[in-house]
């Protein structure tokens, strides 16, 4: 049941609505601030600070990419146009490398090196076999620090699934090439493409068998009417700001359930000769806008604090018709420096910056504290490859969005000097969340010019 609020103390930032099966966090309101007003710092309870990840394969053409001037004057390039209403809430960061994304003696296979090395900053060894290993990565390195305080330690999502085994790129196992996120130097962490089960992740009991999770999806009922009247109660105690806040809260995770319901009814009616994945949109957009949404959602009830999100699998070769590209996405990145698959190429490139700017404008409307959830956050957009027909990995396309509770001085362009370790900020990151650790990878040093 929620906590009680009195005058003199604040409701718990880690109050929950409880139904017969749900398990409901709460955003962050009014009547969780401490009663003084003042917070204890850039990273206090009262407003958590978040880090994402958000992966996207095969490079970019980066002459596109990269804007033409320096500092906060600089204007975005063509394919970063859509972050312009942003821009204020980002940094675009040029040089940044993963040396360890290359061969180093072991030959081909830098798509499989490039996901596997992007969160780790290691080289992984090269088998197909069942030892694999390559290093723990930075979302698990933080969730260690900072995941006791949320239901979930992390969050992994993908739009494509994955095998853990089998070669998948020239020798390297496929669990490279479909994993950012590695709990330990051999245990890649799966990650969620359905966005029904991550929903359940998020607000089911945790201890529901596949059977009782099937028959829960079948016969669904509303998790918001499972909390209703634990709600209701909490209203009454509340002030009439966090009600609006409480009551737009429910919207949006009942828009979410419903779009899901709808996701699920359009899976069972297609091709009904073959056995479909429940709850996954068929729109590529659509899945991929969901899981954002969904990503918004962790974070703004606390769920989690420390998410990864693959757009595709490293060395994906799907197409993007939504974007007007018929042919896959691997295959013209090797475009050989021909301007029509370069074109192709600029237009995915494109598409999934417009997605990721989806993803800013609900994070930075939704209020929290004395900012808005963006503000309270570092999310990394970006690659482990920069131009994909030459397999870089000196230069990566990387942007950093959110103000880290402050500690960022977002809203310029900053070009460092070429293979600058991508390690740097992942470091500058980790100390941001409480992490002691004094490298990361073969980082050598924090990434100061990010500092506010």
């Amino acid at each position: 049941m929620p906590a009680f609020i009195s005058r003199s103390q604040p409701m718990a930032r880690r109050t929950f609505l409880r139904g017969a099966s749900a398990l409901m966090g709460l955003p962050l309101l009014n009547a969780m601030l401490p009663v003084n007003g003042l917070a204890a710092g850039p990273t206090s309870s009262a407003a958590p600070l978040r880090m994402g990840f958000v992966f996207f394969p095969n490079g970019a053409i980066m002459p596109s990419w990269t804007p033409s001037s320096a500092g906060e004057d600089y204007k975005l390039s063509e394919t970063l146009q859509p972050l312009n209403p942003f821009k204020s809430d980002l940094l675009v960061l040029s040089g940044l490398g993963q040396d360890k994304g290359r061969a180093h003696g072991d030959g081909p296979g830098d798509h499989a090196r490039s996901a596997a090395t992007f969160l780790t900053g290691m080289h992984p060894v090269k088998t197909s076999g069942a030892d694999i290993k390559v290093g723990v990565s930075v979302d698990q390195i933080a969730a260690q620090v900072v995941g006791k305080d949320t239901r979930l330690p992390s969050l992994e999502l993908g739009l494509e699934g994955g095998r853990t085994s089998g070669n998948c790129d020239s020798g390297y196992s496929c669990a490279y090439s479909s994993t950012i996120s590695w709990k330990s130097p051999t245990t890649p962490m799966s990650k969620e493409v359905n966005p029904a089960l991550v929903f359940e992740r998020l607000f089911g009991s945790g201890s529901e068998s596949p059977e009782q999770r099937a028959k829960r999806a079948k016969y669904r009922r509303s998790i918001l009417d499972t909390v209703a009247g634990d709600a209701s109660n909490l209203k009454e105690k509340l002030g009439q700001t966090d009600r609006r806040k409480l009551d737009e809260y429910f919207t949006s995770v009942r828009e979410i359930e419903q779009r899901i319901e709808q996701a699920e009814k359009e899976a069972q009616q297609a091709k009904p000769d073959f056995e479909i994945p429940t709850g996954i949109p068929k729109d590529t957009t659509e899945h991929m806008r969901l899981m954002y949404d969904l990503l918004v959602l962790s974070f703004r009830t606390n769920s989690t604090r420390v998410a990864t999100y693959m757009l595709a699998n490293e060395g994906s070769n799907r197409s993007y018709p939504q974007a007007g590209v018929s042919a896959g996405h691997h295959q013209l990145s090797h475009h050989k420096n021909e301007e029509k698959p370069i074109a192709q190429i600029r237009k995915i490139d494109l598409y999934l910056v417009e997605q990721f700017a989806y993803f800013l404008k609900k994070m930075k409307e939704t209020p929290e504290g004395d900012g808005s959830l963006l503000d309270h956050s570092m999310i990394v957009f970006g690659s482990g490859l920069g131009d994909g027909n030459r397999h870089d990995h000196g230069s990566l396309p990387v942007v950093l969005a959110g103000k880290g509770s402050g500690t960022i001085k977002t809203g310029s362009h900053i070009r460092l000097s070429n293979e600058t370790p991508l390690n740097n900020l992942f470091l500058s990151m980790l100390h941001r969340v409480g992490s002691k650790d004094e490298r990361f990878g073969d980082s050598t040093g924090e990434l100061k010019v990010i500092d506010a």
